[in-house]
């Protein structure tokens, strides 16, 4: 039924996880509506894969008003899907700076904005999401799906710097969701799960919706 399962889950995870195909899944599963990050609308992004010094602070700021402005109707709306959201933008960013691609104060700037935004965000009605997902996966596993939907300015072939970067990035992802604590979570283990399957696909909308009842469950339980 349509409105069934009214949530606003969010779904996490590396370049290339496949967060776009695992929203459009679960957004039409639970009549939900489904939030995007546009690539193809980015100015920025693939400029970002060419000159990640020139490009990381513009490319991240970016990126924190997409989400901002989508966790705020995500949130009004209280029945979403969301691909992306603010609550890891800031690993993506600290990735950068240990990276080199951003100055000290390009990162303090950033840091402040976000703090900023939070605290827009801890005033609205809805406070944060009902659910989060992280789908993990073995770096080989993304790497390959990376080369499998062909943007080629993601591809690591001739390019050991964004090898370095994606390494960077996967072993630092763990650490990030073990942190995270604004809504309950679960993890998809995309090694072992594919959406070409047809039967995992149902699986994991069996996953999703059990899980969604546990946390309506644990919080009648805490009022």
């Amino acid at each position: 039924m349509k409105g069934e399962h009214k949530a606003v889950i969010v779904l996490a995870g590396m370049i290339g996880a496949g967060k776009s195909t695992y929203t459009k899944l679960i957004s039409e599963a639970l009549g939900s509506e489904a939030f995007y990050e546009s690539v193809d609308d980015n100015r920025i992004l693939e400029k970002f894969y060419e000159d990640p010094k020139r490009w990381a602070f513009s490319l991240q700021i970016h990126f924190l008003n997409s989400r901002f402005r989508s966790i705020k109707s995500a949130f009004l709306h209280e029945n979403n899907v969301l691909d992306r959201s603010i609550y890891e933008d800031a690993l993506f960013t600290k990735i950068n700076h240990a990276e080199g691609n951003m100055s000290d104060a390009e990162m303090d700037t950033y840091l402040d904005l976000l703090d900023n935004m939070m605290e827009e965000l801890d005033g609205m009605p809805k406070k944060s999401p009902d659910l989060l997902i992280y789908l993990r996966g073995s770096l080989d596993t993304v790497l390959s799906r990376i080369e499998k939907r062909g943007r080629v300015f993601e591809q690591i072939e001739g390019n050991e710097g964004l090898l370095t970067y994606y390494t960077h990035l996967h072993d630092q992802y763990d650490d990030w969701f073990k942190a995270y604590d604004k809504s309950a979570t679960m993890v998809v283990d995309i090694d072992t799960l594919d959406l070409e399957n047809p039967d995992d696909a149902v699986e994991i909308i069996g996953r999703v919706k059990a899980r969604l009842n546990e946390v309506r469950s644990e919080a009648m339980v805490a009022e």
